[in-house]
């Protein structure tokens, strides 16, 4: 999506000829694969340790380190893995997109562009795609970096327990409100149906 906004913005001309259809597949697949990849490890790797104590665990899902933690085995090299993969898992989606987004406000000809467009509302719908398309990603790997990639222990798991609601559910719940909100239709359907429940 970011890079799909970079191509948007700062070559307009290009767009159609860059983000063709079987580009946009290859590209989806390539990151469907890897996403495979890393979640059969994630779950063969576990699968491996040995269970003999309690199974109730203080979390609100059934997430991976609180998970791990009940193993009566050795855990150190599912941790270790777990590490290991999280840094190319979270900081190459993170890093691309960030790039993506600085590239696009810090390109010159594209802000002067951006600057030079007729309309103001020109100016606020193309720094209002992409502001709210950082905003999401910026909370979604930001709490995951936190949770994940930070060294844990008894007082940081509580925290991390917390921490976790912000991907589960603040960010789905984003998702709908900066996408959906910008479209008229959709404020015309909430505006009729909030004068409908003032009404009655």
């Amino acid at each position: 999506m970011s890079y799909d906004r970079y191509v948007a913005i700062c070559n307009p001309l290009r767009y159609s000829s860059i983000m063709t259809t079987e580009f946009c597949v290859k590209l989806s697949a390539i990151w469907w694969f890897l996403g495979f990849i890393v979640s059969f490890i994630f779950t063969v790797t576990p699968s491996k340790l040995y269970f003999c104590g309690p199974s109730i665990m203080d979390h609100f899902f059934c997430d991976l380190i609180p998970f791990i933690e009940l193993a009566c085995s050795d855990n150190f090299i599912v941790h270790l893995e777990f590490y290991i993969l999280a840094v190319p898992v979270l900081l190459i989606p993170t890093t691309i997109i960030v790039m993506s987004y600085t590239y696009i406000m810090t390109y010159f000809s594209i802000f002067i562009t951006i600057i030079k467009m007729s309309s103001a509302y020109g100016r606020r719908k193309t720094f209002s795609t992409c502001s709210s398309h950082l905003t999401t990603v910026c909370v979604y790997y930001g709490t995951l970096v936190t949770v994940y990639m930070a060294p844990s222990n008894e007082s940081t798991s509580n925290a991390n327990k917390y921490r976790s609601l912000l991907y589960i559910v603040v960010t789905p719940v984003m998702n709908p409100i900066i996408y959906s909100l910008r479209n008229k239709e959709i404020k015309r359907a909430i505006q009729k149906i909030m004068n409908h429940v003032i009404k009655n």
